[in-house]
């Protein structure tokens, strides 16, 4: 099955050199006590990518971010990926520490990301943050035109860090020979027009992003959304028979496109494994939740301990027999709206563990914390100890977790409890679909999981599993090159489409 998507994937390339754009990269060298290490960043973009550009070749384009990366490349900023068996370049921009805190931590995620998730955090603008984000807009496009003067490049933007990029890349006098086609694929929700009014360069953000030939969404709502916007604030005809938006007479399609994963297969543990396991991280109780994600407000952390405080409430057998293994991911520190939540998160853990110690087992804890970054070697394993699994986003584009959770999870064990605000609740729908914001919901949602008949359990798992496969991370790069080369302008010319 893996190999004819990634051959479906290699004919739809047809000959064109592959290039991603996204501000994460997918290997990052890091240097602790005169010792480089190599960390794969836990990063949607990165798990669904990357697979991709491991079996057919091209172009990275990152932001050089590890304290050791400017050591290990080359002279031309580049350096052959992955490190053990090499099969396609890394080429990394660099930037300052101002540029850094005003286009990465301003301007992206203190304005767009807040702007685009409904979890209540007030986005920042501010003048100068808008500066940077467009001088590192501009970097990057001059790092891909280095490149494209060299054979057809296929571009495919990723996300919000990178509004403004498919226009620049579109004005330039080389296009369209060089590119016969710009994608920029957008992985956070797209809000309302009324709430993306807020931002004050809101039509400069649509113009930049329809330079590019095909813009794609997770959802078929948040597609929704962004014609309504462009037809709200743009001089531009938008065509919902076509799903498209005719601005400066260049047409954007704008499409759905579901992310996956890489459905790889992963070594399943033995019982004797997952108990060792288990003791490694301290957990003593027999029934584990595990939870996997960013330090993120949008990611419903503090209503997940709420949640399992409400739940050990309202059914006490389960008091030293139930923790829910946590692993957070540090992640934008140098925002206020961040550093807030990994105290009030630390907090809720300290009263809640407190609050059930057991006289029964004296190591027993309801939650164990683990704040650091995880490798996907540790994490696939991890997956394995949960007996459920919880993905409470307040908001998300997709939430890869829960697709990851799946496919590592024996199929006859094992329940998802998920967010009914992911855009993984409209294909996963065999979990246990929950409204995040109400703690009794997803108190009841653990009990029932965890009392689920053995057949039913199996049944379910199943199911999720076969979605999961059927719209992998190949499925959804092979639907987006493909839109791209068969209806971007310069093949709708040529067919008369």
């Amino acid at each position: 099955m893996e190999y004819l998507q990634i051959n479906t994937l290699q004919k739809e390339l047809h000959g064109n050199n592959l290039i991603v754009v996204a501000n994460r990269e997918p290997y990052i060298h890091h240097k602790s006590n005169g010792k480089i290490e190599i960390m794969r960043p836990a990063s949607g973009v990165v798990a669904a990518l990357e697979p991709i550009l491991r079996n057919c070749g091209g172009l990275w384009i990152a932001h050089g971010s590890g304290n050791a990366d400017m050591e290990t490349s080359g002279p031309n900023s580049e350096i052959l990926v992955p490190p053990t068996a090499p099969k396609y370049v890394l080429h990394r921009v660099w930037l300052n520490h101002e540029e850094e805190l005003g286009y990465y931590y301003g301007f992206a995620n203190e304005g767009i990301w807040p702007l685009c998730h409904m979890a209540h955090t007030r986005p920042v603008f501010r003048l100068s943050d808008w500066h940077h984000y467009c001088a590192v807009n501009k970097r990057f496009s001059d790092a891909i035109m280095s490149h494209a003067t060299q054979q057809n490049s296929l571009v495919l933007v990723q996300d919000y860090h990178f509004a403004i990029l498919p226009r620049l890349l579109k004005s330039n006098r080389l296009q369209p020979k060089n590119f016969p086609g710009i994608g920029l694929f957008w992985h956070i929700p797209w809000p309302n027009p009324e709430a993306f009014e807020i931002c004050p360069w809101h039509k400069e953000l649509l113009r930049g992003m329809l330079g590019a030939d095909v813009i794609g969404f997770h959802t078929q709502y948040h597609c929704n959304n962004f014609l309504e916007t462009c037809n709200r604030y743009l001089e531009a005809r938008v065509d919902l028979g076509t799903f498209s938006v005719t601005m400066e007479n260049h047409e954007t399609r704008v499409r759905a496109f579901p992310i996956g994963i890489d459905t790889a297969p992963v070594r399943t543990m033995t019982d004797s494994e997952r108990r060792e396991l288990k003791l490694k991280y301290g957990i003593t109780s027999d029934i584990v939740a595990v939870g996997v994600d960013r330090l993120d407000y949008t990611k419903g952390l503090i209503e997940r301990i709420e949640a399992v405080e409400r739940f050990l409430e309202k059914y006490p057998q389960y008091i030293g027999r139930f923790t829910l293994a946590q692993m957070g991911s540090p992640s934008r520190g140098h925002i206020p709206s961040y550093q807030n939540l990994v105290t009030k998160l630390h907090q809720a853990i300290d009263r809640v563990n407190a609050k059930f110690v057991s006289q029964n087992n004296s190591g027993y804890k309801p939650i164990i914390f683990m704040e650091k970054h995880h490798d996907w070697d540790e994490i696939q394993y991890f997956y394995q100890i949960g007996d459920i699994c919880l993905v409470t986003s307040l908001h998300d584009g997709m939430n890869l977790v829960a697709k990851e959770y799946v496919w590592c999870q024996k199929p006859e064990r094992g329940a998802l409890i998920l967010s009914k605000f992911t855009g993984a609740s409209r294909e996963l729908s065999d979990a246990f679909i929950v409204n995040p914001y109400s703690i009794e919901e997803m108190a009841d949602a653990i009990a029932t999981a965890l009392a689920l008949p053995a057949t039913d359990r199996e049944r379910r798992m199943l199911a999720l599993r076969k979605k999961v496969q059927n719209h992998t991370a190949y499925h959804w790069a092979s639907d987006l090159i493909a839109t791209l080369l068969h209806e971007s302008p310069q093949r709708r010319k040529t067919t008369g489409r």
